[in-house]
């Protein structure tokens, strides 16, 4: 108690509130006129710094020190029957009601006249120059109900366990994906920061999305922690983070409640279930098709691993129809890279897809899937606008199937709508690569070179190694810049693409020799696969009647035929001779036939 009655009688509780209330009215005061000055948000953590530091030294000095008319004197040197430390108190009382008083002044003033001051002075300049430099510094505001799923992080101690966090992430992306109310950002674009080192920030700006769903799954043995976290992207807060302990039996479990959580976190309304609910198999097989969708593309060993899988997935269950897609992919990717003929891909492919149709008839990829067949492989486009029709019924976002739908369009002649349906799909997928690619080839045939050329650069800077190059190419050549074509061809690495440029960029630049090498060489190596592009530099070339005779080879052998035959300048040498409406009417694309239809 006495030691409570010496500290009154010293100051020291008064000089302790006087402190405080200064630092108080100092740092209100700093919070308001820092920023006006220019002075950044550090300035009023020093100043907070500096006050806490210096408070304990005020009250040991105003415990060992004391206020008299001659000044500042150490208190033991003072007489108790000649000390002023009355007085100071009530000077101590003044000057901290003051301060107090200061303080409570100065809020009420920045509420009601500083800051909408301070706010009408930093929005009058945007509405001067709306649209300028200025408007791109602004906080960016993306739709609300906007989200991209980023590829979950394997935190397994087996780093072959990969396929199995990625497997997770796209599932929950499609379940996602199948709410009308919201906008999910598609696979290639969300997967496109894998491994970078990238702040939520970036992604949101390079996504334009609102919301980022992050996490890492651990598996070990048949357990599997999964765990997610669901990020607002503007002030980078934790909407909500859940931990998933789940044996494989309940891997679906784990999709279906995160995602109804995610829902649930951005509060929409939904009719019926939270979510749609995934395609349900034994967890082995789901396993075996995760591995199975890692392998569908690339060179023939890795390919013939993924159809390992594939089926390994379809012995356990043969009723899972996403398995039977991935199949089908994967023998239309041999087609393609020549691993096996046009004919045995595709009819393979074909088979499989109406297989996953009869299992899941409302699975949109397959559709898309049996019109690209039907497109490429049969010359049957009446068939395709059917399939195609009822994929984009079915998932009219899906920019992979919108993708395709461009290419369609493109071979329809009708070049339009295939850069609408290629801007809705990079509106979904904004670093899809490939649709860059798509899009600037519509480009180059409509003779719009200068946007081609943008569309192609675009395709490169996202992804360098784009399989798009030999496209590139081709416009430089259509736009007269052989020398160009030339050095884009030197840089592709994939045969028979390679060969397809080369003999017509040696062409237009006078060496017929080198041009004569590179096409017979081709012709040598790639009779079975490249007979249109074959055809296509005999046409270049002007040499009609081989020209003709690669082209009803392609035709018959149902070889792919790269591009869109009919309107591509490249052919237009043979546009004049009688034998070409009937390649037209033979590749499904005669006028008439193209008139009926309706898409």
């Amino acid at each position: 108690m006495s030691l409570l009655i010496e500290l009154k009688r010293r100051n020291v509780i008064r000089v302790a509130i006087a402190y405080l209330a200064l630092a108080w009215l100092v740092t209100e005061v700093a919070g308001t006129l820092f920023p006006a000055f220019g002075i950044p948000d550090w300035g009023i953590r020093f100043l907070v710094i500096v006050f806490a530091l210096g408070f304990v030294p005020a009250l040991i000095i105003s415990w060992a020190y004391e206020i008299t008319p001659e000044g500042l004197k150490r208190e033991k040197d003072v007489l108790r029957e000649v000390s002023t430390t009355h007085l100071t108190a009530k000077r101590l009382d003044l000057f901290t009601i003051g301060l107090i008083v200061a303080a409570v002044a100065f809020i009420l003033a920045d509420r009601m006249w500083l800051s909408p001051r301070h706010t009408e002075h930093l929005a009058a300049p945007a509405e001067v120059v709306t649209g300028s430099v200025q408007t791109s510094e602004a906080e960016p505001q993306y739709p609300p109900n906007s989200i991209a799923v980023l590829p979950f992080v394997n935190m397994s101690d087996d780093a072959a366990n990969e396929y199995f966090s990625d497997g997770i992430s796209e599932e929950l992306l499609n379940l996602l994906a199948k709410i009308p109310e919201l906008r999910v950002i598609a696979r290639t674009s969300s997967f496109s920061f894998k491994g970078k080192d990238v702040t939520i920030a970036d992604i949101a700006r390079e996504l334009k999305v609102a919301h980022v769903l992050e996490g890492s799954v651990r598996k070990a043995g048949n357990r599997a922690r999964v765990t997610a976290q669901l990020i607002e992207t503007g002030s980078e807060t934790h909407l909500w983070s859940e931990t998933y302990d789940r044996t494989l039996e309940d891997i679906f479990a784990i999709q279906d409640e995160i995602a109804s959580d995610v829902a649930r976190s951005l509060k929409i309304t939904l009719l019926g279930e939270a979510v749609p609910r995934v395609h349900e198999t034994d967890p082995e097989a789901y396993v075996l098709y995760l591995q199975c969708r890692n392998f569908t593309a690339g060179e023939l060993e890795e390919v013939l691993k993924g159809e390992q899988y594939c089926r390994q997935s379809l012995d356990i269950d043969p009723d899972y129809a996403p398995s039977w897609e991935a199949l089908a992919t994967i023998y239309t990717n041999m087609a393609i890279n020549g691993h096996v003929t046009f004919k045995d891909g595709y009819e393979q492919a074909m088979e499989f897809q109406r297989r996953a149709l009869e299992l899941d008839p409302n699975l949109a990829s397959a559709y898309s899937a049996l019109g690209w067949n039907a497109m490429m492989y049969d010359r049957d486009l009446q068939t395709a606008a059917t399939h195609f029709r009822a994929a984009l019924k079915l998932a009219p976002n899906d920019p992979r199937i919108l993708g395709r739908v461009s290419v369609f369009a493109e071979t329809l002649g009708r070049f339009e709508r295939a850069i609408e349906f290629a801007d809705q799909a990079l509106a979904i997928d904004p670093l899809a690569a490939t649709t860059y690619n798509n899009i600037a080839t519509v480009h180059c045939y409509a003779g719009q070179f200068e946007m081609a050329n943008e569309r192609f650069d675009k395709a490169l800077e996202l992804n360098p190694q784009e399989t798009g190059k030999p496209w590139r190419a081709k416009c430089y050549l259509l736009q007269g810049q052989p020398d160009k074509a030339l050095a884009e061809a030197a840089r592709i690495e994939l045969e028979p693409r390679r060969l397809w440029i080369l003999p017509m960029a040696y062409y237009d630049l006078g060496q017929r020799a080198a041009s004569d090498r590179a096409l017979n060489e081709m012709i040598e190596k790639y009779p079975d696969v490249a007979a249109s592009f074959i055809a296509e530099n005999f046409a270049w070339r002007g040499e009609i009647d081989p020209a003709f005779e690669w082209l009803n080879r392609a035709i018959e052998e149902k070889q792919y035929v790269w591009g869109s035959l009919v309107f591509d300048p490249a052919f237009s040498k043979l546009h004049d001779d009688p034998r070409w409406e009937n390649i037209r009417a033979r590749d499904g694309r005669s006028e008439e036939q193209l008139q009926k239809i309706n898409f």
